[in-house]
């Protein structure tokens, strides 16, 4: 099936690489001030494989053209500021501070971060293709096309760990580790300062998606909450898993367990579902309403969901997410 498909899409690749009209960039310099000639040729790298198992992996050293098709990856890209290597993007999901790599038309659009465009990836000749979760299974055949990057955040290591390992691991690729160091400094001390304010407190952290309200635990998204900033989430017993979308709750659950705090991701609002109910309309209902939680104020809802929901583990995301709850924790 392999052999099948590259040769399906090498006619492809050579009738439509003037598509990918990002120019290569000048292969004497490494974007660092390093001389080509000093450096490697490749470099092996820890990430996963389609089945989400760590592997080391061989990958081009310097790569002049690079595919995304995650979010986190770009934005880490971004930061270490090696988003001119960039010739294609999933452009079917986006964050505004990600937003130039959408509109820029010299950059083509390699489908969205769920459903791979193979042709189109194929024809932008990549040497290094970055995915997320949402496309382990095209892993091997992408990996026909290019070596594949697959990284993702680890809630037991947390999220603020994972974005420090994952920006090394791509920073690993062009010399720059040391600026992970700089990008990374004063995030220890802000989840310090919301460790102060959840000290003791408990909290429900769910998402509403399509009228209903699904808890959340620890091992999946915004366990962020409950992992590093410290809130005792009682919405989820540690042994269920809740990693993709959460579990549906009935509001006379989530009034049992009284708990002191609320966290409520919009996932409708995160994917733009046309005329989905907003996340405070299902939330607040008599049930809600009379909790500790609502009469204290202390029903939080994350104002950037879509970086919550498919942005989880950049730089900049995590800056947003700690931001999300700084307002409404530190006032």
């Amino acid at each position: 099936m392999k052999r099948m498909l590259s040769f399906a899409l090498a006619g492809v690749m050579a009738l439509s690489l003037t598509a990918c009209s990002v120019q290569d960039n000048d292969s004497s310099s490494d974007g660092s001030g390093q001389s080509m000639g000093d450096t490697l040729e490749s470099v092996t790298i820890t990430t996963r494989n389609g089945a989400s198992q760590l592997v080391e992996l061989e990958v081009p050293y310097n790569p002049q053209r690079i595919a995304v098709m995650d979010l986190a990856a770009l934005d880490i890209l971004d930061k270490l500021e090696q988003g001119h290597r960039v010739v294609g993007v999933s452009k079917g999901s986006y964050v505004d501070y990600l937003q130039e790599y959408v509109s820029d038309d010299n950059i083509v659009n390699l489908g969205t971060i769920k459903e791979a465009d193979l042709e189109a990836t194929m024809a932008c000749d990549p040497d290094v293709i970055f995915i997320g979760g949402r496309l382990s299974s095209s892993y091997d055949a992408l990996s026909e096309i290019a070596p594949v990057v697959y990284l993702a955040t680890n809630t037991e290591l947390g999220v603020v760990e994972s974005v420090r390992q994952n920006a090394t691991t791509i920073a690993s690729m062009f010399g720059l580790e040391e600026k992970v160091d700089e990008l990374m400094a004063g995030f220890e001390g802000r989840i310090t300062a919301l460790q102060e304010v959840s000290d003791g407190k408990t909290a429900i952290i769910g998402m509403c998606t399509s009228g209903s309200f699904n808890v959340l635990g620890n091992d999946g998204r915004c366990s962020i909450i409950g992992v590093e900033t410290g809130f005792q989430n009682v919405g989820v017993d540690a042994n269920i898993d809740t990693s993709t979308h959460g579990n549906e709750a009935s509001f006379e659950f989530v009034v049992s367990k009284a708990p002191e705090y609320i966290f409520v991701m919009d996932r409708d609002a995160a994917i733009g579902t046309d005329g989905a109910k907003l996340a405070q309309e299902i939330m607040e209902n008599e049930l809600i309403m009379g909790t500790e939680a609502y009469q204290n104020g202390n029903v939080i809802y994350l104002d950037h969901p879509a970086v919550w929901y498919t942005a989880e583990g950049g730089i900049t995301a995590l800056d947003v997410m700690l931001s999300d709850l700084e307002t409404k924790l530190l006032g």
